[in-house]
């Protein structure tokens, strides 16, 4: 059975991870049940209880009151028997008459005194009967009392239960594609977003034992905090800043002349989006002649000045007295296309070749021996012009094109991954030519674009991809994203991924060049680091996430959206959409780029669906009510071994 526990769990090789989804498998239960209270007013038994006392007055006042003309009636009768005896004995009246009328109105006295006694304990009786039924109704209540005592303690044992499982769930949970997949296609985001993108993805391919190189097109320096964290990891990126760096730059020089001269044409193709590839190959053709006069290894200051003596353009004695080509190549080259009407066209075609290149002829030319390195970075400087940077931006991508062509198929998927960030700002053939590379080699490759030009969106997801999508500034790209990932889609959104790219600021300063500062030797190491630990310490997402960690009690909160254009252009900084095909259809997921989450205690490896599977598996009986398993999964991620990545 699989172990889905946080401290067993390590990254997988064969998991490309893309950030973290937040989920509450179990909702906040809210406050407790609230106690039932007993009735403060019950009556007792007692003689002098108050209410038995105030009954008896009541039931008293409303009998005398009943009872009224009965006493006076019986006293009014009484007076008349009084008066008949005192007659008989002052002589009015004769004995036999005076007693006959003292038995007759005494009679009716003793009759009401025995009438207003029943009513006295007819009183007694209804105050008695009252008590009595008073007694069982309180009996009742003490009854129905103690029946809602224990359904209140066992609604509040239910209540802790949910509670616990609440509290000790796990909250986020790791978002990834298979290693089958050829390639990530990620579009929109901002340079931020894109950062983070690129940590969490070089550091867990890092960790996993394999190798990356960042193609920054950007011009934003978003793979700074990952050479930070491969730095606190104990590694030595490499990091070409172009075109300062492109002496020491020696990509390409193994590649043999006609993949040279395809490289070549390629570049020069930057400025002439409408050329066709008739036209290419055209250029491609002047450049493998060339390249035949002056051989293998031959430099791009060579053909540069090949091509000048073939434009017939400056003073060809000029690159003979600074040894770029010799006599006998110049007299060739002079004779390559012979003297007809075409050479108007090769000239034309020679001069433009000239003038494309000639921003590339230092490169390798203080080319020295590099230690490996498991993470290579080739950047832009944004201070340089924008069409330079794009020609030699295209000029690093061609030659690890051919690089790859030339290389056999890792045995590993992904063992060597490759983001170009920025890939809209190269040619549609140049991207197609790359992926089919890669996808032969079995190259990991991430593409990142900032909108969603014609060209982008014909090869958004072509072939076995995972499509990410970030925020979308435009309109019309928002629109376009919706529509691919669909608006019945309704996603859930942490507050704190709200927080904390709204608290994160901008990408500042660039990269340093570290090509002219290494040494062959190095000195081994070999300890332990954290990888949690080193993301929180050595990049700003993980600052950043430690000073709000404290609130993420209070931030255990969430949103849920559709897939709506004006969503996708509100989408926080770290959010990335991902959607990629599985054997049950294609699936829709909502995850937090930000690497610093890998730190947070409540974060597992596994994804949300295996940890279910396995939840299962281990206890059928966890399967609750409503069909979710019980997100208490045990302790904090565990210490990660940057250099001792287990495959």
């Amino acid at each position: 059975m699989a172990d889905v526990h946080p401290e067993h769990a390590q990254l997988q090789a064969d998991r490309i991870y893309l950030g973290w989804q937040y989920i509450l498998l179990h909702p906040d239960p809210g406050p407790p049940p609230k106690r039932p209270s007993p009735v403060e007013d019950q009556p007792t038994t007692g003689e002098d209880d108050p209410a038995r006392l105030a009954l008896l007055r009541r039931e008293r006042l409303q009998e005398d009151m009943l009872n009224r003309p009965v006493r006076l009636f019986r006293t009014f009768m009484l007076v008349v028997t009084a008066l008949i005896l005192a007659a008989a004995v002052a002589g009015y009246l004769t004995w036999p008459f005076a007693l006959l009328g003292v038995v007759a109105a005494g009679g009716v006295a003793g009759i009401c005194t025995f009438a207003l006694l029943q009513g006295d304990r007819a009183v007694k009786h209804r105050v008695a009967e009252q008590q009595a039924k008073d007694e069982r109704r309180r009996r009742e209540r003490d009854r129905e009392l103690f029946r809602a005592q224990e359904e209140h303690a066992q609604r509040y044992r239910e209540w802790q239960e949910q509670k616990d499982r609440h509290d000790k769930q796990l909250t986020w949970y790791a978002v990834a594609v298979p290693d089958e997949l050829d390639r990530i296609d990620v579009a929109g985001g901002t340079l931020p977003g894109w950062s983070a993108l690129v940590t969490l993805l070089g550091a867990t391919r890092l960790y996993s034992g394999g190798h990356l190189t960042v193609l920054d097109l950007s011009e934003g320096a978003i793979a700074k905090d990952l050479i930070e964290l491969a730095r606190k990891g104990g590694d030595d990126p490499l990091v070409w800043v172009l075109p300062g760096d492109l002496a020491k730059l020696d990509l390409g020089a193994t590649l043999k002349p006609e993949a040279f001269a395809d490289v070549l044409a390629h570049v020069v193709s930057v400025s002439e989006e409408h050329r066709s590839t008739r036209d290419l190959s055209f250029d491609n053709a002047i450049l493998e002649r060339v390249l035949e006069v002056l051989g293998e290894n031959a430099t791009i200051s060579q053909v540069t000045a090949a091509l000048r003596a073939l434009a017939q353009v400056g003073d060809p004695r000029d690159d003979l007295r600074f040894g770029l080509i010799t006599a006998t190549q110049l007299e060739r080259i002079g004779t390559l296309f012979g003297r007809g009407v075409s050479d108007r066209v090769v000239i034309e075609r020679a001069w433009a070749l000239e003038s494309q290149l000639r921003k590339l002829e230092s490169l390798g030319t203080e080319a020295v021996r590099l230690p490996p390195a498991r993470l290579r970075v080739v950047s832009m400087d944004r201070q340089a012009g924008m069409f330079g940077n794009r020609v030699l931006g295209t000029y690093v991508a061609t030659a690890l094109t051919h690089i790859l062509r030339q290389s056999p198929a890792s045995d590993r998927p992904w063992y060597h991954t490759i983001i170009v960030a920025g890939a809209d700002k190269l040619r549609g053939d140049v991207l197609d030519r790359l992926m089919d590379a890669c996808e032969t080699s079995r190259t990991g490759l991430v593409l990142t674009y900032r909108s969603l030009t014609p060209a982008v969106r014909e090869r958004l997801g072509r072939g076995h991809a995972a499509v990410a999508f970030m925020r979308l500034g435009n309109a019309e790209d928002a629109r376009v994203a919706s529509e691919h990932v669909g608006t019945e889609h309704r996603l859930e959104l942490a507050q704190l991924t709200e927080t904390i790219s709204d608290s994160l600021p901008g990408l500042d300063g660039g990269y340093i060049s570290t090509v002219a500062q290494v040494e062959d030797a190095r000195d081994d190491r070999d300890e332990s680091h954290d990888l949690a630990g080193d993301i929180t310490e050595s990049t700003e997402w993980g600052r950043t996430a430690d000073k709000i960690s404290e609130k993420e009690r209070v931030l255990q909160r969430s949103r849920e959206f559709l897939v709506e254009p004006h969503q996708l252009q509100q989408l926080p900084t770290t959010s990335v959409i991902v959607t990629d095909a599985t054997a049950q259809g294609r699936r829709v997921r909502l995850a937090d780029a930000n690497p610093a989450i890998l730190a947070f205690p409540k974060t597992t490896l596994g994804e949300l669906e295996h940890v279910r599977d396995a939840v299962l598996a281990l206890d059928p009986s966890a399967q609750d009510g409503d069909g979710e398993p019980p997100p208490n999964l045990g302790p904090p991620p565990p210490r990660l071994d940057w250099r001792k990545g287990r495959q």
